[in-house]
């Protein structure tokens, strides 16, 4: 193999993929990434065997071939490198040689055929939907998603096609997040697939919002394509929570927030929480909304900001970070708020189909 390509491009393209490789690969070859040149192209491929991706672009490809090179140092080395083009060659299946003005480096590889190969989704039921919308529906839900709970299928989103509605779901048990867009997909498929925090996170990085994605289905699998980039990854298994029964269907009060405004109190009033107990009072009195917190270590403090609320006192707590979060993820000057009382969870929603689900905190004295 024998390929010279822009650094520019190359930096670009191993960006694509980089956040697959493991850390901690299982086994050896893991820790590799498969470099391919054929056809004129400079292929790339990364997996830790549940999320895999493959990226390439134009190269000027003077012999074909295929070798896999430690990532993590083929990464560096290509980014601290100042020559404009970039040359690997391969003599053998298991040395590459990278040149680049005046430098030259010999990197040991490992030979192709141990690299597992990319799943094949050709025979998945498949839907397209802009990159924009596709983006939306992941960033508005992954962020509920739980990060290493040991109910594994919270780590990660649900995903539900129903006819053509497709729904996006992440939840840790203490906030939720929903929302769904229409596609056009067979009307009769119904199946739910449980995508992985990794995944996901992989999937919104990569996303062009102004380019369309194919999305493709099969039972244990879901492929995304996007421009010259390829995504595959397994899915969790088990059984996810019925989440219906948690977001609240009828509210005795309801009235708008100001969005960026009670964004900025919840980071000062944040600030005199504890690390053991992230909670603010949100005490409700007739036209106004004052926040409370206090720690024996920092002190404490108190906030206030005018609202539409017209019923008696009422007070209720919850985790300013996860309030954030949600406010943080939507998009209007003002959003929607539905309380019952302090025991039962909060809704939020914006002019979007995202419900947005927060779990009161006990109150303190």
């Amino acid at each position: 193999m024998k390929v010279i390509i822009s650094r520019t491009e190359l930096v670009q393209l191993i960006g694509t993929i980089q956040g697959v490789v493991s850390s901690k690969p299982a086994i050896p070859i893991l820790a590799n990434i498969l470099i391919e040149a054929f056809d004129g192209n400079l292929i790339i491929s990364a997996t830790d065997l549940t999320v895999s991706t493959r990226a390439q672009t134009m190269a000027n490809v003077i012999e074909e071939g295929a070798i896999t090179l430690p990532a993590k140092r083929f990464f560096q080395l290509v980014r601290e490198m100042t020559a404009q083009d970039v040359e690997i060659e391969c003599t053998t299946g298991e040395i590459a040689y990278v040149r680049g003005g005046s430098s030259e480096f010999r990197i040991n590889g490992i030979h192709k055929s141990e690299f597992p190969s990319l799943p094949d989704m050709s025979q998945g039921q498949s839907f397209t939907l802009s990159g924009g919308t596709f983006k939306e529906m992941l960033s508005k839900s992954v962020f509920a998603a739980a990060r290493e709970d040991s109910r594994h299928v919270l780590n990660g989103v649900l995903m539900q096609i129903e006819g053509s509605t497709a729904t996006f779901v992440g939840t840790d048990g203490k906030r939720l997040a929903k929302i769904h867009t229409s596609i056009e997909i067979d009307t009769e498929h119904k199946h739910d697939y449980l995508l992985p925090l990794k995944a996901c996170e992989e999937i919104v990085k990569m996303i062009d919002e102004d380019e369309a994605l194919k999305i493709s289905l099969l039972p244990d699998k879901v492929g995304i394509e996007v421009g010259s980039t390829t995504l595959v990854t397994k899915l969790l298994s088990g059984d996810y929570p019925d989440i219906e029964r948690v977001i609240p269907t009828a509210s005795e009060q309801k009235f708008t927030l100001h969005r960026e405004e009670l964004m900025s109190l919840l980071k000062q009033i944040a600030l005199f929480t504890s690390e053991k107990n992230h909670s603010v009072h949100f005490i409700f009195n007739p036209g106004e909304l004052t926040l409370t917190a206090n720690s024996s270590d920092i002190g404490d403090g108190k906030v206030s900001m005018p609202v539409d609320y017209s019923g008696d006192k009422f007070e209720i707590a919850f985790n300013p970070f996860y309030f954030h979060d949600i406010l943080r993820h939507c998009k209007d000057e003002t959003v929607s708020f539905a309380i019952t009382n302090a025991h039962n969870p909060g809704l939020i929603t914006d002019s979007s189909t995202a419900n947005f689900v927060i779990m009161p905190m006990r109150l303190s004295a």
